[in-house]
């Protein structure tokens, strides 16, 4: 079925983000949210790798969505972050 679909400018560049991020096209993303939405389950299984985890419980779904990090903090120069996690002193 052909579907014209208004969305709000939020959803419209949310979208389009997931979609630049996933490598996955707009209208695919659109199909598996509305199959999700409508408990839907493709004959395949999940799409993803983490999905049971959702489903057991075990992990909770996003309450939001993705927002870019900005580190506030940086590294002295030559110090990478696994010389913090290699260290003796640590138990």
């Amino acid at each position: 079925m052909a579907l014209n679909l208004r969305l709000r400018e939020e959803a419209e560049e949310a979208l389009r983000a997931e979609a630049e991020r996933s490598g996955r096209s707009q209208q695919e993303l659109l199909r598996e949210a509305v199959d999700r939405y409508l408990d839907l389950t493709p004959a395949e299984g999940p799409k993803h790798e983490w999905d049971h985890l959702i489903t057991s419980g075990k992990v909770l779904p996003p309450r939001g969505q993705y927002r870019k990090v900005i580190p506030t903090k940086t590294l002295p120069e030559g110090q990478r972050s696994i010389d913090l996690l290699d260290r003796e002193d640590r138990f």
